[in-house]
């Protein structure tokens, strides 16, 4: 099993900027290479959707066109964690923001590809 947990969520004002983390543990997951990681967030009355990827050997990222540009995807091998900066946050980026893991030769984009998540952390965006 591997264990997620997001952290790092709050209320900023739009224009700023909120920095998410997801620790990861369990399984010694990072030593397979077709493992990615990625966030997904879930807005009120709204279905989940990615955001943002990257696989864990950090060659390959992808975003989703709402976000690119702003958000930036990392990682940090050595504390088992992955980043998701936020700037130029709007109040559209309100959301539940989801850490997951998939194990994939792709970096895929759907949510019945990831197979771990996390239990969400809050972002909000005042206006």
């Amino acid at each position: 099993q591997v264990q997620l947990v997001e952290s790092g969520g709050g209320l900023v004002q739009a224009g700023g900027s909120l920095r998410l983390s997801c620790a990861a543990s369990g399984r010694t997951f990072s030593i397979f290479s077709s493992v990615v990681m990625g966030w997904f967030r879930q807005a009120p009355g709204k279905e989940r959707a990615f955001i943002a990827a990257m696989r864990w050997s950090g060659y390959d990222t992808r975003y989703a066109d709402s976000v690119k540009g702003r958000f930036t995807i990392s990682r940090d091998s050595a504390k088992n964690t992955v980043y998701l900066q936020m700037s130029g946050l709007k109040p559209e980026d309100t959301a539940v923001y989801y850490c997951a893991l998939a194990v994939s030769s792709t970096i895929p984009t759907m949510e019945h590809s990831y197979h771990y998540w996390g239990q969400g952390t809050q972002v909000t965006v005042s206006s």
